[in-house]
């Protein structure tokens, strides 16, 4: 009777663990679920046998092996919630974590200072604490507690669909980390321990996030589904706007003709007529800027496009005046900017990606300015510690203290709700790793912002030689 619980809880979340890598695929999110759920099924799954055994020498072993699971559960946990959150800088810890259990993992199985022996209890035999079992509760507080936290704090900084997700995800967990209960059974309190409620529960509220919330997907890869939809209407647009540049200055001329001639009343007001003459270029140029903006996204929002683009030598000077002169600008945004790129200096990697991160900069740095109503944009090509640096700098609202250390975390954004996705500055610092390059972030709130990429030199000898010398100043790129 007592083991129904905790074998139909451990079969449950093996079967949700399954599913969630049948539907998602593996990904860091997926995977990182699947060990949650296979770490719970291997714990409760050995309580369910435990609670039924007789023979002290069975439940002697069985209480090692489910042990054994659990010392890798608070640390499952905090792998979840930290990928699920996006906080990539929190693995090295991560690991950290998993080492720490691994050394009380080894105490286990080779001492008695972790679990010592077992307790007979009402409903059978449980695990006795050793001395050194209130450093597995600490970590377990720790790690749990940290988990939780990050996810609350990209919660409250994402988007309202994410934030949702996020917020579900933040309530399973907390609520799952009650099953935290179950120690002081361990410490010699006899009540039938109730963390498989709390687990249950917690299962209940993923699998509504799963499949109602969609926690599991990839927003990045959404929102390019998305955007690579809009591709076929906006191409409509776009031709039909081209044809009504054609025909309009005929149809503009003859109605000047008629009105002249006085075969019509001049109805249309001549600045409504000014207006028509440059509305097909207004929409080609609205269409110019969706469709740069679904550049971006679809190239953000793909993983593994070092592996789609050629990493050839370009000139800087010339993909900046290139991202430039192509870039959707709006009305006299492009009086904004300053150029200052006569210190020319040749970098590796793809000119189409390098033009995204120039787009993304300027797109950030108008966007700043717009929202405070003052400021520039200046560009500036130069060298610093022996590296060529391209630095974008704009003098708008700046960016405050506490924000500044998370502007390159996935699908962080500071911009109102629907105006960005939080998706560009990582696709940037994931351009520029891919380069062997880096970006750094400077800003003083009120007064700048200033985006500094820095490029290893180049020996100018080995970009002569063809794909052979590339191939040799990538090695030497990646090394430097």
């Amino acid at each position: 009777m007592f083991s129904i619980l905790p074998g139909t809880t451990a079969f449950v979340f093996l079967a949700l663990g399954l599913f969630v890598i049948k539907r998602k695929g593996w990904t860091r999110v997926s995977a990182s679920f699947l060990f949650l759920c296979v770490t719970t099924f291997f714990w409760q799954s050995t309580w369910a046998v435990l609670f039924q055994v007789k023979d002290p020498a069975a439940a002697s072993l069985l209480v090692t092996l489910g042990y054994l699971f659990i010392l890798f559960l608070p640390t499952s946990i905090y792998q979840f919630l930290s990928e699920i959150s996006g906080a990539r800088a929190e693995r090295r810890y991560v690991y950290g974590s998993y080492g720490f259990a691994g050394l009380l993992a080894i105490v286990l199985l080779t001492t008695n200072d972790f679990v010592s022996g077992y307790y007979e209890y009402f409903w059978g035999y449980y695990p006795k604490a050793g001395a050194l079992h209130f450093l597995h509760v600490i970590q377990t507080s720790v790690v749990v507690g940290r988990g939780l936290y990050i996810t609350w704090l990209a919660a409250r900084q994402a988007h309202h669909f994410q934030r949702t997700r996020l917020n579900a995800c933040v309530v399973a967990m907390l609520i799952y980390f009650f099953a935290a209960l179950d120690y002081l059974c361990n410490y010699g309190v006899e009540f039938y321990p109730p963390g498989v409620i709390f687990i249950l529960i917690s299962f209940s509220i993923i699998t509504v996030a799963i499949v109602k919330y969609g926690l599991m997907d990839n927003p990045a890869a959404l929102a390019a589904s998305i955007a690579h939809e809009m591709r076929t209407p906006l191409a409509t647009i776009q031709l039909q706007a081209s044809s009504i540049a054609k025909l309009l200055p005929e149809l503009y001329r003859g109605y000047q003709l008629a009105v002249d001639n006085q075969l019509c009343e001049p109805l249309i007001r001549p600045r409504h007529l000014e207006r028509l003459r440059s509305v097909a270029e207004d929409i080609q140029s609205e269409v110019r800027q969706s469709n740069a903006i679904i550049d971006i996204t679809l190239a953000s929002a793909n993983g593994g496009f070092s592996k789609n683009y050629d990493l050839e030598p370009h000139s800087m000077s010339e993909s900046i005046l290139s991202a430039v002169s192509s870039y959707p600008f709006v009305t006299d945004e492009r009086g904004y900017l300053e150029l200052s790129i006569d210190r020319d200096f040749d970098y590796i990697g793809s000119g189409s990606l390098m033009r995204y991160v120039i787009y993304n900069l300027i797109k950030n740095a108008l966007y700043a300015i717009h929202s405070a109503r003052k400021g520039r944009v200046h560009i500036m090509l130069g060298r610093d510690r022996g590296l060529n640096t391209l630095v974008f700098t704009d003098t708008g609202p700046g960016i405050s203290a506490d924000v500044l250390p998370h502007v390159f975390d996935d699908f962080f954004t500071t911009k109102r709700e629907g105006a960005g996705t939080g998706m560009g500055l990582a696709f940037c610092k994931r351009v520029l790793v891919s380069f062997g390059a880096t970006i750094a972030c400077q800003s003083v709130s009120g007064e700048f912002t200033r985006f500094t990429l820095s490029f290893p030199e180049i020996d100018a000898k080995l970009m002569q030689h063809g794909k052979a010398g590339r191939d040799s100043v990538l090695s030497g790129a990646a090394s430097a």
